[in-house]
């Protein structure tokens, strides 16, 4: 079973490679008969041909079927709105849209604050490398471990009883009382927003690292020289340069929000009123097998990501005009 799977494995590559080198081969060949400026017209296409198919392909194709899904019924016939109109005025489906807003909100405010703030601090102190590898290393472990890991730190033990989890044994060494993290309503989608917030600060962290060395050091210098203080000199000197980078990873984290998932599955599976989006669609197409209501949903989620990556598309093209 395993050789047939290497063959398989073998064939599959040597069938790709010598397919790829035959189509640009044979297009060159066939785009080298047209008259000179049909060619440069064209040539570009024939190396983003495949690109551009496999983005039709693998994106573009999958979202028009979902959204066709999203006007059909049960029976196969068409809904019109129905399925969105149910799916709006569920009152979990309520609940998942307040607890998406509370992610859009506060995961990419916080994920910007930590990361610039551990980049900025982290070059004024001579372990700057230690801090930057710690904060950055979550970033290697996945989604699903993650949730395990802090699922861990938050467990919960009646009082009086020995605290097993990190922070709750924090709590009460300190005096307080052990808390509820993933269950109490009041935490639990905080809990949930931190332990995705450690796994992609490291992210922002190293994005506004790089960002800080294109920051000009005459800049900075000057300003300190006419007595400016290191707040001052951040602030009307360094954060200018850093705008763009913000509106990137804030773009950037606010996708991760909307796309929250693994954590919210692995660590409450959307009980105790931590539901999201996509753990609304992902119970109505595989416990419900409703894909009328599982597409309106997901149709939902990708119009919200729409002008998000709008926004993002629209500061590439200015930082690359102005370069």
């Amino acid at each position: 079973m395993i050789a047939d799977r290497i063959v398989l494995t073998l064939a599959a590559t040597a069938v790709i490679l010598v397919g790829g080198w035959a189509y640009l081969r044979l297009g060159d060949r066939a785009l080298a008969a047209l008259p000179r400026g049909g060619y440069r017209r064209l040539a570009p296409w024939l190396f983003a041909g495949p690109a551009v198919a496999m983005v039709l392909l693998a994106l573009a194709f999958p979202a028009v079927v979902t959204v066709g899904w999203s006007f059909v019924d049960d029976g196969g016939g068409f809904a019109g709105l129905a399925n969105y109109a149910q799916t709006l005025s569920d009152e979990v489906t309520r609940i998942a849209l307040r607890n998406t807003v509370l992610w859009v909100v506060l995961l990419p405010t916080l994920a910007v604050l930590v990361g610039l703030a551990i980049a900025v601090l982290a070059e004024r102190v001579r372990y700057s490398a230690l801090v930057k590898a710690a904060l950055f290393l979550p970033i290697a472990i996945s989604a699903v471990a993650a949730g395990v890991i802090w699922s861990f730190m938050y467990d919960y033990q009646p009082p009086g009883a020995a605290q097993t989890a990190t922070l709750n044994a924090v709590v009460t060494a300190l005096g307080g009382e052990p808390v509820a993290w993933i269950v109490d309503t009041a935490t639990n989608n905080y809990a949930l927003i931190g332990a995705t917030l450690w796994t992609q600060a490291g992210f922002a962290m190293v994005i506004f690292d790089a960002a800080l060395r294109s920051v000009p050091g005459e800049l900075l210098e000057a300003a300190r020289l006419d007595g400016a203080s290191e707040w001052a000199a951040f602030r009307h000197v360094t954060l200018p340069f850093l705008v763009p980078t913000v509106v990137v990873v804030a773009t950037t984290m606010t996708v991760t929000a909307l796309k929250a998932f693994d954590i919210v599955y692995v660590m409450t599976n959307g009980n105790y009123g931590t539901d999201v989006l996509s753990t609304v669609m992902y119970r109505a197409l595989f416990t419900a097998k409703d894909n009328g209501l599982a597409g309106a949903v997901a149709t939902i989620l990708m119009l919200t990501v729409v002008p998000i990556m709008i926004v993002n598309v629209r500061q590439f093209r200015r930082e690359t005009g102005a370069a």
